[in-house]
């Protein structure tokens, strides 16, 4: 049995088709936290499974409702979870900085389980807030503001806050408003390869990120795969008007700072009636959940949260 596709301290990928996963330290939910944040896993869906960790400021500033986030992972959808030790802090912290209830999904990954499943389990976690709020099943949600929803993700995270929003959009989600998307570094492709990706030392990273893609769409699919290249997205022109806000979120020293800027200029040119562009000039793919305390990360929690509040 041999390795066929490997991220190496991540992931492999054996001959036979089995996966194997390397995950850094994992942080425990906990009610109390030093950082002024309180956390607990629940289930969402015990059948496929879909869990999520929801995280709480101990002492809310206000007696007011308070808005949801819900957060998608990154990790090319093949590895990654909420109990990564990085997103644990950041987002615990995030939530205390803007006083929000934060649900962070844990997908189905692939190679096992190929896109749209990532899709469909991060839209079923809204499902799932909704009807466990509207039942008082989960008293973590009853001061949830379900007027003010957000999507925020990082990488492939990033990519799921765009087809789930997509996914809402065409639905429609009764008693639930997608307020905004916080989009960070968010992993898109395309078959046609862009400048960066055809300059010279680009060769390394376009195989990463070709591999990521190969293991996570669907068999007999390519690049230009709907979940894959934005472009390939079918919206009626109306529709596109009515998208909710969106903030991209890009690094300076990120191989996928050109793609998220081209996302967020197929947005405009859509007609989305809200796109921000903000780069981290010095900082490096994802650098939040490997310096969940960095100043770096600190002031992209204060953007997240000031784009939050506008709305």
């Amino acid at each position: 049995m041999s390795i066929v596709s490997e991220a190496p301290g991540y992931l492999q990928v054996f001959s036979d088709g089995s996966v194997k996963r390397f995950a850094p330290e994992i942080a425990p939910a906990l009610e109390e936290s030093p950082n002024g944040f309180k956390s607990k896993d629940v289930m969402i869906d015990p059948l496929k499974p879909i869990t999520a960790r929801i995280f709480l400021p101990r002492s809310p500033i206000s007696s007011s409702p308070l808005p949801v986030v819900v957060y998608f992972h990154g990790g090319g959808f093949c590895i990654g979870s909420t109990t990564w030790l990085g997103y644990h802090y950041f987002l615990g912290d995030l939530s205390v900085a803007s006083q929000s209830i934060v649900v962070s999904v844990d997908y189905r990954l692939a190679p096992e389980n190929r896109l749209p499943i990532a899709y469909e389990d991060c839209y079923s976690s809204l499902e799932w807030i909704l009807s466990s709020y509207q039942a008082r099943s989960e008293p973590w949600l009853d001061r949830a503001d379900l007027s003010r929803v957000f999507l925020c993700g990082d990488s492939a995270g990033g990519n799921i806050t765009h087809n789930v929003a997509y996914k809402a959009l065409r639905n429609g989600i009764s008693h639930l408003r997608i307020k905004g998307l916080l989009s960070i570094h968010p992993y898109f492709g395309s078959e046609e390869r862009t400048k960066k990706e055809m300059e010279e030392g680009a060769a390394g990273d376009v195989a990463m990120n070709d591999m990521f893609w190969r293991l996570s769409i669907p068999e007999g699919s390519n690049r230009d795969y709907f979940g894959c290249n934005f472009e390939k997205a079918e919206l009626p022109a109306a529709q596109w008007l009515e998208f909710p806000a969106v903030v991209v979120y890009v690094a300076g020293l990120d191989f996928l700072k050109e793609r998220g800027v081209m996302y967020s200029e197929f947005l405009e040119r859509k007609g989305v009636r809200v796109v921000k562009l903000v780069e981290a000039k010095r900082q490096s793919h994802v650098f939040h959940v490997f310096y969940p305390e960095s100043e770096a990360t600190r002031l992209l929690q204060r953007q997240m949260s000031e784009f939050m509040k506008s709305f």
